[in-house]
């Protein structure tokens, strides 16, 4: 028996309970993972509030973890029992074990710690599609990143800088515009006192950004079309203030022939030699200092608190739960 965080019935932090569950003996092409930190995203905010819906219920939160294999399925090679990794799963995180696709295990380097690598995957990987793949950010780009002290926008305006952009970011205290300066930023807007469109085209001298990330949502949409060049894109990736409803598509076409997308994860990663490319991208990164991983570490048991202040926009960086 292991302790995980179950829901029952979809509801505020407090439907969340700490209950004991059985795990099956690995199928084949499965192993065994023994959970060393459990990574929180707020994609698990929506799953608990039944914003996405989960397969059953009950059901496990999270999607990410790192820890170690305690047990090979039939038929898996690439890895061994000891053997550190990372993985995203879809749901099922929030535990002590979990079982886990083989083809879907990143190896964990020992200079990677499991906190970082739980902290880092799901948001480490959304910063390298974004950056790297829907938007091929380039040296001398212009970029607005929302929430840029969040666990995903301090990765963005680190490796954004790294990579030479010039890089814009919203924030919602001075306590955050430090972190997100701090990260690579070399302008802070306050979304929530200023205009910050307005704010933008003084800043960049009317030439305005070349590419918006956007993981807010409602409340910086359709504001944030008006950050954008001529042939701009705006990329809705999350919606931590509620989804953006739908629009005229002549909005686009009014502000500029704009690119908008809403990419997911579950896409970029689908294909298992993609993942590997993009975890390898990711752990170069994090290995050479051009991102660092700003985490904090809380019990498992505490996950209704967590989601507390994960909701209050009260956190920062990652948060990483241990078992």
């Amino acid at each position: 028996m292991i302790q995980a965080v179950r829901v029952h019935e979809v509801g505020p932090p407090e439907v969340m309970l700490i209950e004991a569950i059985e795990l099956p003996p690995p199928r084949p092409g499965e192993v065994l993972v023994r959970n060393h930190a459990v990574g929180v995203n707020y994609i698990d905010v929506y799953f608990r509030t039944g914003h996405y819906a989960a397969p059953q219920t009950p059901f496990v939160l999270g999607n990410e973890a790192a820890g170690e294999i305690v047990e090979l399925g039939k038929g898996v090679k690439r890895f061994k029992v000891g053997d550190r990794v990372a993985y995203l799963a879809n749901l099922g995180c929030y535990a002590e074990a979990r079982l886990v696709p083989a083809e879907r295990l990143i190896a964990l380097p020992k200079s990677i710690s499991y906190e970082t690598g739980a902290a880092m995957l799901l948001k480490g990987l959304t910063a390298q599609y974004l950056l790297r793949r829907t938007y091929k950010v380039r040296k001398g780009d212009r970029i607005l990143v929302h929430a840029a002290a969040g666990g995903t926008g301090l990765i963005l305006c680190q490796w954004a800088s790294a990579l030479g952009a010039y890089v814009i970011g919203t924030v919602g205290s001075p306590e955050k515009s430090k972190l997100a300066k701090k990260a690579g930023a070399k302008e802070i807007i306050f979304y929530r006192q200023e205009d910050f469109a307005a704010r933008v085209k003084e800043i960049t001298k009317g030439k305005l950004c070349d590419v918006v990330y956007d993981g807010v949502g409602k409340a910086t949409f359709p504001t944030s079309l008006d950050c954008l060049r001529p042939l701009g894109m705006f990329v809705s990736f999350g919606s931590a203030s509620g989804p953006v409803e739908a629009f005229d598509l002549r909005l686009l076409t009014q502000k500029g022939s704009l690119y908008a997308t809403r990419p997911t994860l579950n896409t970029y990663t689908a294909d298992p030699d993609d993942l590997q490319k993009m975890a390898r991208d990711l752990i170069r990164v994090v290995k050479s200092g051009a991102v660092r991983i700003a985490l904090t570490t809380h019990p498992l048991r505490d996950a209704v608190a967590v989601h507390r202040a994960l909701e209050a926009r009260q956190t920062t960086g990652s948060i990483v739960l241990i078992p």
